[in-house]
Order: structure tokens, then sequence, then C-alpha cells
């Protein structure tokens, strides 16, 4: 059978057909003032063609109304902005339920449950929130490099909990994993049949070079009859499956499959399952660079369900079929001792089993899983580590971050690490999470978020200066996101400085680089913070002048000034050498190198000149950067073509005893972008001045309010509070997108894109 066809990834996905409504929303909780109508019909069909910018800044709009007759253009000059008319209604634009929350149409995870369901799937529009903003960022050593691995494999109460919304939540107290550096290989499990992973934990994994598999389950009987329908039959039945398999994981950019196939299968069933495996295996490789599928320790040739906690003559023919083996969690020395014998050149696709849970005859689990690691390294394997979440789920939530640094602590001699190998980086040390938002310094919303997909890039836990000081994630203060890394030692007499490693890389390094520390230390402290980067021996390393940059130093990017500094570069040193709100500071370096690699970023902590006692310091780490000087020098392209579609309306709640208070809106925003060019979107609303008319583009006088992040082309607008348009009048509403670059700068207002909606109540 011919394997269905796969968008380009790197293009948005195409819509299945025209979404039947375009309009746009206005800010939360504070509810979008009327503007003056400006003639023209409005329907709920209402859809904008702009037209291309050029000339002098301006460019010709087309707004298009619909009417019960057709369309009924209409041409004004104005500013580059799409205007949108709505008329309210409360009939909403249908939303399919596997695909968002069916109590606020936020966009969630899914999963199918069947066979028929599976087969039944074809990528469309409402796929686009699925899909990761990008492959796994490259790493060192490569995961195929034959080093023993780390799999973690997270299974928590059923799965598809607060991970499960697309775009965040607002959850007070939920799991988080950021000890990514020590892991491989991440694998979503529940108990669903296909389990695709929430795309917030891919984009998190592929942030830190992990790669993220999906998890194949067949269970019980009725696992048994799923089975018997796609592998007793020809080989089309199971090409078929395979082919939707490997399909959902192209689109959606994560790496591959556990299959964990928990119930007895028929001869002939049990006789396609390598069969199976290795066409997965085959047409993923060839579709999907860096596939990988697993196979755990379940059935066994005979088709009886049969954990070995091993390889073994009855299951090695489904190893030989794929790319590795999970085994089952009971084994003891003699197991691993009889697998090097059968592994031949693969142990490191050997992943033994750990229950953190220690559930069963096992070697140790929870704070004991020390003890498991040691004999599975000690004989050369790859190790799985099932449910790691046990800190979580078992252990008080008020202790969560000190029982999780704790866990991964005992563990990390066991657990090789791996380098970045990419510019720019750049990190806020942000969880993902917070109590509050922060920009830049500036706080922009109070209260608990929850985001997997937002989480940056971690450090190396546990290095902590040689047990000089402790390094840990704290959610009370933050540069950027909703956390920052807090460092807290003591320099002692005998030393001058204690270096903390914080990142590992294997960079071939450019010939000039920029790096930036934005940190703040608390409390009366003369300790000097600083950047130490290390390059390795590629030939004769040679590094040439180490200069500060600041914003008045901007223009000096190569040997001769430049008198007007390239936009992009003027933007990242803008803030450099300055102290900046909440008692940051920024400092920014220029490193000229030549045949050279970096390697390793530490943060070094010196005692002041003339010092000779203890130094103690708690400091504050809310940024890190290094970045190609070059990447600098080529412009940022510009979000386009912002529009909108699947339109609710809501009336608002009344506010105490009296009438409703106004209208909430949600709809889709859909934009046009190279999501290559960007870490993540941030999308704002803000509301047009009152009685602006539609053409004049005009700003609201009040700071635009944010909504959230994207990590794709488009955005679900989910119940903001907007005033009802009054009589013979327009409401208005403005959204905006503002691209957040790799290379880690704010781009100006001026440079979002915006949509502008007009919206009336029905009969007037």
């Amino acid at each position: 059978m011919e394997a269905p066809t796969a968008p380009d990834p790197a293009e948005p996905l195409r819509r299945e057909r025209p979404p039947r409504r375009r309009c746009a929303g206005g800010p939360a909780g504070k509810p979008c003032g009327p503007a003056p109508r400006r003639g023209g019909r409005a329907g709920v069909g209402g859809r904008l063609a702009r037209a291309p910018r050029g000339g002098h800044g301006r460019s010709r709009r087309r707004s298009v109304a619909f009417g019960p007759h057709g369309p009924a253009p209409r041409i004004e000059e104005g500013p580059p902005e799409a205007v949108f008319r709505e008329v309210v209604s409360f009939t909403p634009a249908p939303l399919r339920d596997r695909y968002y929350d069916k109590d606020t149409s936020s966009p969630i995870s899914f999963y199918f449950s069947s066979l028929e369901e599976l087969l039944a799937w074809r990528p469309g529009e409402d796929d686009g929130f699925h899909v990761a903003l990008s492959p796994p960022e490259g790493r060192q050593p490569p995961l195929r490099s034959g080093r023993p691995r780390t799999l973690l494999c997270h299974d928590m109460m059923g799965g598809y909990l607060d991970d499960r919304f697309v775009q965040g939540s607002a959850a007070q107290s939920p799991y988080a994993f950021y000890h990514w550096q020590y892991v491989d290989v991440f694998v979503y499990f529940s108990h669903h049949m296909v389990t695709i992973p929430p795309v917030g934990w891919t984009n998190a994994a592929h942030r830190h070079g992990v790669c993220v598999l999906g998890t194949f389950i067949t269970e019980w009987q009725e696992g048994g009859r799923q089975c018997e329908a796609f592998l007793a039959g020809d080989e089309r039945s199971y090409q078929a499956v395979a082919d939707q398999l490997v399909l959902i994981a192209q689109v959606l950019r994560f790496d591959g499959w556990l299959v964990n196939i928990e119930n007895a299968l028929s001869v002939t069933a049990v006789e396609n399952m390598p069969r199976f495996l290795q066409y997965l295996t085959t047409q993923l490789h060839q579709r999907v660079p860096g596939g990988l599928v697993l196979w755990y320790d379940s059935v066994i040739s005979s088709g009886q369900l049969k954990w070995q906690n091993e390889l073994n003559a009855h299951n090695s023919v489904f190893f030989d079929s794929c790319d590795g083996f999970f085994t089952n969690y009971n084994w003891q020395k003699e197991h691993l001792e009889r697998m090097q014998g059968l592994a031949g050149g693969r142990l490191a696709d050997i992943y033994v089993g750990v229950d953190v849970f220690a559930r069963g005859n096992v070697v140790g689990g929870g704070f004991d899983t020390s003890k498991s690691l040691e004999l599975i390294r000690t004989h050369g394997f790859s190790v799985a580590l099932f449910a790691p979440g046990w800190v979580y789920e078992c252990l008080e939530k008020k202790d969560f971050f000190q029982n999780q640094d704790k866990f991964w602590g005992l563990l990390t001699s066991y657990l090789p690490t791996h380098s970045i190998c990419s510019l720019p980086f750049v990190t806020s040390f942000c969880l993902g999470l917070g109590t509050r938002r922060v920009c830049y310094g500036q706080e922009e919303a109070v209260g608990p978020w929850y985001h997997p997909g937002a989480q940056e890039v971690q450090p190396l836990f546990g290095e902590g200066g040689r047990g000089r000081v402790d390094m840990h994630s704290c959610l009370a203060d933050a540069w950027n996101g909703g956390s920052s890394l807090l460092l807290r030692g003591a320099i002692p007499p005998a030393a001058r400085a204690v270096p903390v490693r914080l990142f590992s890389l294997q960079v071939p390094a450019p010939p000039k680089i920029f790096l930036s520390l934005v940190y703040k230390l608390e409390g009366p402290s003369n300790v000097e913070v600083a950047l130490e980067l290390t390059t390795g021996d590629v030939g004769s390393c040679h590094v040439g002048g180490v200069s500060a940059l600041n914003a008045e130093t901007s223009s000096r990017h190569s040997p001769r000034p430049l008198r007007v500094p390239p936009t992009k570069l003027a933007r990242w040193t803008g803030r450099c050498g300055q102290h900046l709100s909440g008692g940051w500071v920024q400092r920014c370096y220029e490193v000229s190198l030549r045949g050279c690699s970096l390697r390793d970023l530490f943060v070094t902590f010196s005692r002041p000149p003339g010092s000779r006692a203890e130094e103690s310091f708690v400091c504050r780490l809310g940024e890190l950067q290094v970045v190609d000087a070059e990447s600098l020098l080529s412009p940022l392209p510009r979000v386009q073509a912002t529009s909108v579609s699947h339109v609710r309306w809501q009336r608002a709640p009344p506010q105490g005893e009296g009438p409703p208070s106004g209208l909430r809106l949600s709809c889709t925003l859909h934009w046009s972008f190279l999501p290559r060019h960007v870490r993540c979107f941030r999308v704002h609303c803000g509301r047009g001045a009152g009685g602006a008319s539609p053409g004049s583009g005009a700003p609201g006088p009040e700071k635009p309010t944010f909504l959230g992040l994207a990590f794709v082309n488009q955005y679900r607008v989910v119940d903001l509070a907007v005033a009802a348009a009054e009589p013979g009048q327009d409401g208005r509403v403005e959204f905006l997108v503002e691209p957040v670059p790799k290379e880690g700068f704010r781009v100006p207002q001026a440079e979002w894109d915006r949509v502008a909606m007009l919206y009336s109540m029905p009969g007037t």
C-alpha cells in the first residue's frame, strides 16, 4: 500500500478547507471600547484579502464584508493592518472535539484509542497546534554513537494531565522535569493505543537535543482483537498501520515509537510482528531523521505474553527487527550477565528497565535507584528509567523541587551528559512554569502558569563548584519567564575564585562571538561575577582580544568601527553594561577566535582585591547568551498575513445580580513566518483608540496585554473579555504577534504584525 504523503515540515500545514469565519478578539480582563461604525455590511463569514505591502511604508488594504448577497469589497488607504468585520453570533464555529477542550475551546493534546481512529487520521489544520517547533537540536555525542544511553519513560497517572493544554494552563503545582542534560531519549507513556506526546514535551526535549517517542500499546482482550485485525492478514494491513504511525511522527515532528504489545498473539500475528517492526523501522528512518523504534519485553516468539526481564532466544527476533529493546523490570545480576553474550555489538541498544516505584522483585527504586544503575552501567547497557515522577506522585508536593534534585543528584555519576553543538545558544533558565510572568525584568502578569514547551535550556545541575556552591531553580524571581537559576555558596580563604560549570558545548567557534550574562547579587557582597569560556584543542586555537560591549560600543563589530550598526546587533547590545530594573545587571563580551572549539561555559565567583576571609554570596542568573556575531548582521523577517478563524462568542457572566457585563471571545490566529528564525512568538491584545476609524490603524493608548506564547504559526485566543458594541457602533479589538528571535533580543512593537476586528451586535 502506498504510504500517505506528509506536508513539508518546514511549511505550515495546509488547511483542508477554508475556515468559515475570520475575526479577532480583545484584551483579557479589559473590555475593548466601541468605535463608530463606518458603513459596509458585516456577516458571520467575513474574510480579509490583504494586498501586498509596498511603496513608502503604506499599503492599500482590502477589507471584505460578507453580506447576504456575497462579498462587498471596500478599498481604504492606511497602515499595513488587516481589518475584519464580524457580526456577533452565539452559534459557535464548529471545532473537532478531539483537538479542543470542550469547555474552553483551548487546544489540547490528542491520542487514538483504536485502529479505526488511527487509520482514519489525515493531517489537517487542527494538527498545526501540535507540530513541534524544530527537530532535536544537534548534540555530542550523537545518539547512535554507541555510548550507553539514558531513556526516561514518563508514565504519570494515566497521562494527558495539565500537560495536555498545548498553550499552557494555570496549574498551581504541576510536575516538571528539567534534568535534560542527563537524558538521551524521552518516551511519553499512557494506556491509550496510540499515545502521541504532547507537543510541549517535544519542544522542551528537542531544545535539549533529546529525542521523543510516542507509545503504540495494545492490552488485554481488546488489544488481542486489534492485533489480529492488522497482523493476522496480509502485509498491506500491517503496513497501513506502520505508515500512519510514521506519518504522525513526521508531521508532528517527534522521533518515533515504543511498541508495547501486552496481550497474547496468534501464530499468524506473531509471525508478522517482526515484519511489522522491520517495515515500521525502515519507513521511519527514511522519513524522520534520527528516528527510533523500540520494542518492550512482553510477548515472546511463541505468541505468549511472558515477560522475560532480559533479552534471550525467546524475544531476540523482535530486537533484531528494530532499533532497541526495553526490558521488563524484575531482573537480577545474572540476567545482565547472560545478555552480554547475546547483544553482540549492540549493548547500548538494550535499555534495561528500572521501575522507580520499585514494584516487584527489583534491585533498587526510589532514592535507591542508583543501586540498579550501578549494575546496569557495570555491564555496559543503556538504562530505561520508568516513572521517575515517583518523586511527585508519592512525596510531598511542597517539597517537589528538593526531592527532584535529590533523586537526580544521586544518579549523576551513572548518567553521562551530552553537549550543545550549535549557536546561537540562549537561555533564561525558565522551567516553563511560575507564580508570575516576567519579560526582561518587567512583570507582565501575576498568577500561576504552566507551559512545558516554554521551558528553556537547563544547566548541568549537580556541577556545583566541587561542592562549594548549591545550584537550583527558583521561582521567587525571574528575568525572563517564570524562574531563574539561584547559586548560593562561598569562596574559601585558600581559593581565589570558585568556578561553576553551567553547560557543556562542542561547537566549532566562528571568528567572532558575543557573550552576555544577566545576573544579580542578593544582599551585600563584594564578590565579582564573570563568565568563563573554555576552548578545545582544534589544531592551533588562537583566542584574540576579549573586550566588553555596552550600548555605546555596539558599533564596534568589525576591524573598522561601523557608523551605523546593523539593526539586530544594535538591539542585541542595547542593554549591555547597564544596571537594569529589579537590580539585574547585564554584561556583554566580544571574543575573536581562530581555529577553536567552544567547550564549557562557567560562571566564576572571585573574591574582591585584598580579601583573605571566606566570602559568601547569593547570585541569581537571569539569562546567558552565546551568539555568532555573523548571525546579527542579517535582517530578521517579519511576521505577515495574520488572519483569524474559528470564532466563538459567549455572553460574559453577570457581575453580582446585574445584567451580563459584556462578551467573551475565542478565536484562532494564523500568520506567516519561517519558525527556524525564532524561539517562539508572543501574542498580545490591544484595543483601538476610541473613535478611531477602521482605516486609521491607530494603536490604542494602553500597552498591549500579553496573552500567551505560540511555538507554531497559530494561536487560540480563549475567553477574552470584550465590551458589547453599542447600537449603531462597532467594537474594535486588535491582536499583535511578536516574534522572539533565536538571538535573544526584543523586537520593537512597530515591527510586530497586527490584525484588527470590528464587530457589531445582531440587528444593529
